[in-house]
């Protein structure tokens, strides 16, 4: 019971917390769409990814800190998968500090229109950070 409640009670805080983050990236596209300012939205839209990725991982994480193990960082995990999707995930603020024509995908990524990819990348980031951390 106690193993249901923890899960349980992490599924809705996750739950809140994705309800409040997509709130507020509505609200950040609505001021888009008054100020024409991209960065507020594109930062976010970028973090908030990660940071959805890091929480769907926190729950098991937290069970692997209550065990007396010695910790260790799973490199190869993070040079393979970690460190791509978080470069697929960064294009949209790379491509406004440089030219997006010397980042690699770029052009692919940004004409093609749509967040699902960079999402994605950006969850599958932050997942692989809390999962490359082992006991």
């Amino acid at each position: 019971m106690k193993r249901f409640l923890f899960y349980f009670v992490s599924t809705v805080v996750m739950g809140f917390i994705f309800y409040l983050g997509v709130k507020y990236q509505v609200r950040l596209h609505e001021e888009l769409r008054n100020s024409f300012n991209l960065l507020p939205f594109l930062i976010f839209a970028t973090i908030f990814p990660i940071a959805i990725g890091l929480l769907l991982r926190l729950p098991k994480l937290i069970i692997e800190i209550k065990e007396k193990k010695q910790w260790s960082f799973d490199w190869i995990k993070v040079a393979a998968i970690g460190i791509p999707s978080l470069y697929i995930a960064m294009i949209p603020i790379l491509s406004l500090s440089t030219s997006f024509e010397n980042l690699l995908f770029a052009k692919e990524l940004i004409f093609l229109g749509d967040t699902t990819l960079t999402t994605t990348a950006g969850i599958v980031s932050g997942y692989v950070l809390f999962d490359s951390l082992k006991k």
